[in-house]
């Protein structure tokens, strides 16, 4: 049952083949000894797929053994499907991880990490000396994936992630390259249990990508408890099929059944393939195999020596390197990228951020190949509809699943798309775990978030976005922009694109007048002095729907009498110290800053973290409660943001 090997062959295989036929039944030992003997497509015998196995198994004890640190059983429970598929299943080229023609692995059970470096090393891409220095501050071999490293595609190890980001790399080469290459994910049946596993493997069978294998190396046992469905096959074959896969159980530490696996994978059309692997944790370590209490530690340096001495005789010392299939022949045009044509706003009319967004990104998907656009079922509400209906394939439908859509969308930054995903600002909080594992992999991608704060209106707390300032500026390398009108919106989209990394854009739903001129000109890290003169005494800092509102404090306070300066902080991160400090020196350093956010780490603590140490006097206005249902001009006013607070706030501040 299962691919598993009724009667396995015990010590080496180094027999003669006429020999031993004679002392077996006739067909049906025949045909599983010329599987062992016999080399596979790309040249291997099973015998050296055993042979590279076990070297899989002692690098990764030796090198979590050196660590002091490391998850060696994880390691071991995977090596037969490693093997397999880097020395007889896939195509690429070892020298060049980032050529465009290779089929693509994706790590996502990432606490195997050296099980991955040391197929790399026996790819001859890393040096085997090298895989000693796990774990160490000077190396890169960390120890969860890092794109630090040429041949990960993305960071992975917090679970539940690299099927997303297999959605991605096999959307990509299915719709955008159109190429023949293949995506392979590994994955722990701990991390069934995830929910974003379940949101991938919907759109990866919506999408029918046959090109998008996964694996689960379904060991049974997780780090503290045996896992829900332990080695149930059955159950795991039924929720993957529920969802439209096609399933193949297998032992996963059987080559031949591992290989007939992965060629039916190959040979599937229309929809995904899930490969379904029962495996010993801890495989080859006699002590530690099938044991709880062995997740996440390393052997010692007795246990280390025991364990490969048992493994040793599974080695064949005149095995030569592995012969890698090389990829297919992917010939890529380099894109001609155009200058975006200019906005042409009219001044009279008020234009919503949002829309401007999507205006912006149909133009820039005009010039730019490169570019596309994924939604989660608001599209008509962010404006992504507009690029949908104007490149239909380069548009990515989600529909409710904010954890694949950021996921893909790092998937496709990973083969050199420029990918701007869009939903509710509130939203992309349930995909926040995606946002900083994105953050950790530099990932190239373009997030805009809408309907940001207690200016929607009446649909309440649930979906206002009053979070996502902080949660964006807290994540290193992440530019967080804040457009206040059309105009700057606009130009903020190509500069998000030109950008090489991670952009988050906030946008405003209800509609603003239009500041500025339409060849005005906006840059990452800038800002606009909107109102100044040279007896002001206060400098007033907002940005999206606040800043009109501080527009109409002015004019009450000039009125007044009381002249304040007005800074459009249209850039959150990196932000415009130099303008700030020049207001703080000429408004003896008394700063006010307005936002529709929770007060804590929004705009107002990204200006007091720039002038920190400056010596100025900062008051924040912000939203200091949950909000309730109201209309917009009611909601803004009862927060505490209005202009009405803005004068009262001034006049005692100056």
């Amino acid at each position: 049952m299962y691919g598993v090997r009724e009667f396995p062959l015990a010590g080496s295989y180094r027999v003669s083949l006429s020999s031993i036929r004679g002392l077996l039944r006739p067909f049906y030992f025949t045909k599983q000894l010329e599987s062992i003997v016999s080399p596979t497509a790309s040249g291997q015998s099973i015998q050296s797929l055993q042979h590279y196995a076990t070297q899989l198994r002692i690098h990764s004890i030796q090198g979590t053994t050196e660590a002091g640190s490391g998850h060696p059983t994880s390691c071991c429970s995977a090596a037969d499907i490693v093997a397999t598929l880097f020395f007889a299943v896939m195509h690429y080229d070892p020298a060049n991880p980032k050529d465009r023609g290779n089929d693509r692995f994706i790590l996502s059970k990432g606490h195997a990490a050296p099980l991955l470096y040391a197929a790399w090393a026996e790819a001859g891409f890393i040096k085997r000396d090298d895989l000693l220095n796990l774990r160490k501050l000077s190396s890169d071999l960390e120890g969860h994936p890092t794109p630090r490293l040429p041949f990960v595609d993305m960071a992975t190890g917090s679970l539940g992630q690299g099927l997303c980001g297999g959605v991605g790399i096999a959307l990509n080469h299915k719709f955008l390259d159109q190429n023949d290459a293949r995506v392979y994910v590994l994955m722990g049946d701990g991390e069934s249990v995830e929910g974003s596993v379940w949101e991938a493997a919907e759109i990866a069978q919506h999408k029918q990508l046959d090109n998008l294998c996964a694996i689960v190396d379904i060991n049974r046992l997780g780090q503290s408890d045996p896992t829900l469905l332990q080695h149930n096959l059955k159950a795991y074959q039924a929720r993957w099929k529920g969802f439209g896969w096609h399933t193949i159980p297998v032992d996963g530490h059987d080559h031949s059944a591992l290989l007939e696996a992965f060629q039916e994978a190959a040979n599937t059309h229309d929809r995904p393939t899930v490969i379904l692997a029962k495996t010993l944790k801890g495989k080859g370590i006699s002590f530690a195999e099938d044991k709880m209490n062995w997740h996440g530690k390393p052997l010692s340096q007795e246990d280390a020596q025991k364990a490969i001495q048992e493994l040793s005789k599974f080695l064949n010392t005149e095995e030569g390197p592995p012969t890698i299939q090389a990829p297919t022949s992917h010939e890529t045009t380099p894109a001609n990228i155009l200058p975006v044509a200019p906005p042409a706003y009219d001044t009279q009319k008020s234009v919503a951020t949002r829309e401007a967004f999507g205006e912006a990104l149909v133009h820039l998907g005009e010039v730019n190949p490169l570019v596309v656009a994924l939604d989660a079922d608001v599209k008509n509400s962010t404006f992504t509809d507009k690029f949908g209906q104007r490149f239909p394939t380069r548009f990515f439908e989600n529909f409710i699943a904010e954890q694949n859509m950021v996921g893909a969308a790092a998937g496709l930054a990973a083969c050199g798309k420029i990918p701007f995903a869009a939903t509710f600002a509130c939203f992309l909080t349930r995909a926040y775990d995606f946002i900083r594992m994105s953050a950790i992999s530099q990932a190239n991608i373009k997030l805009m978030g809408s309907h940001a704060g207690v200016s929607i209106g009446e649909d309440g707390p649930s979906q206002m976005g009053l979070e996502d300032l902080a949660m964006m500026s807290v994540q290193p390398g992440v530019t967080v922009l804040y457009p206040s009108d059309a105009v700057c919106a606009y130009h903020l989209v190509q500069s998000a694109a030109s950008h090489d990394g991670m952009v988050y854009m906030r946008t405003s739903r209800p509609k603003t007048p239009i500041l500025y001129g339409n060849d005005d000109i906006f840059h990452i890290g800038g800002s606009k002095v909107l109102r100044q003169s040279d007896q002001d005494r206060l400098t007033i800092v907002a940005a999206g729907v606040t800043l009109f509102e501080a527009l109409k404090a002015y004019d009450e306070l000039a009125a007044a009498g009381i002249h304040v300066r007005i800074v459009d902080l249209y850039s959150i991160v990196p932000i415009d110290t130099e303008t700030l400090l020049d207001c703080a020196r000429a408004t003896s350093n008394t700063f006010l800053t307005v936002e529709d956010h929770y007060a804590h780490g929004g705009l107002g603590d990204a200006v007091l973290s720039a002038l920190s140490g400056e010596g100025i006097r900062l008051h924040k206005l912000a939203v200091r409660e949950i909000p309730h249902s109201g209309k917009s001009d009611e909601l803004l006013d009862r927060y505490g943001i209005s202009a009405r607070v803005i004068v009262e706030t001034a006049k005692r501040l100056v």
